[in-house]
């Protein structure tokens, strides 16, 4: 009887040593995996009116850069080509198409925007296919909007002040430039991609369609104000 007392106890003790540990194990094992969780990159994707959007505006954007760049090789062929667009002295493609500025890369600028804007609709369409992607991947695409409204800006400042014309076509492209910069913006801030206060956070969730409009009203005065005697003659 006490050899056998003696020996349950032996067991028990090991069944409850065996168990301890299994449970200590579990426990680092549970932390771990929530900690690799936690560290891994979230893949999001947008929401239908935010993909509706993109295609949107790189529809405009790739509109327009295939008119300008269809007229572009037709002044190429004929110098005295005059596009649909050049309406007055002031709203001239004409002499937009003609100017250095309007191949800052040594090719002429929209050919880059059959590109650059055929990408943005692609990531619209994926996002209407639920696709989802890493904060990689939006802080690149937010990195080349943020490239194209610096252009456009560029290429206003030339448009407005050393080149005195103005072109509609481009003036469209750089309105959905604009509209899908800050649109992109919003969205790696919502989603904690770019670093953001609260505050800021909330008025973007709630306000986003602010900052374009701000933005694109800008541009419309300083327009405004740049030919005011030609508008109001």
């Amino acid at each position: 009887m006490r050899h056998n007392d003696r020996a349950r106890k032996v067991l028990s003790s090991y069944g409850n040593g065996v168990m301890s540990k299994t449970t200590v194990r579990e426990g680092v094992s549970t932390e771990s995996n929530d900690q690799e969780r936690a560290e891994a990159p979230r893949s999001v994707g947008g929401g239908r009116a935010f993909a509706l959007l993109l295609v949107i505006t790189g529809a405009a954007g790739l509109l327009a850069s295939w008119i300008i760049t269809i007229d572009k090789f037709k002044l190429l062929e004929d110098p005295n080509f005059t596009p649909g667009c050049s309406l007055n002295p002031v709203v001239s493609c004409g002499n937009i198409m003609k100017s250095d500025q309007a191949s800052a890369f040594g090719f002429p600028n929209p050919m880059m925007g059959l590109v650059a804007y055929g990408i943005v609709i692609g990531v619209g369409m994926s996002l209407l296919g639920r696709a989802t992607f890493p904060r990689w991947y939006w802080l690149t695409f937010n990195a080349g909007t943020l490239f194209g409204v610096g252009f456009c800006t560029w290429l206003q400042y030339q448009s407005l002040y050393n080149i005195n014309s103005l072109c509609l076509w481009c003036c469209l492209a750089w309105a959905a430039t604009i509209v899908m910069f800050w649109a992109v913006t919003s969205f790696n801030v919502r989603n904690g991609f770019l670093p953001a206060p609260g505050w800021l956070k909330g008025f973007l969730g709630e306000f986003a369609w602010v900052l374009p409009v701000m933005h694109i009203g800008i541009i419309g005065m300083l327009i405004l104000t740049r030919w005011w005697d030609f508008w109001t003659s």
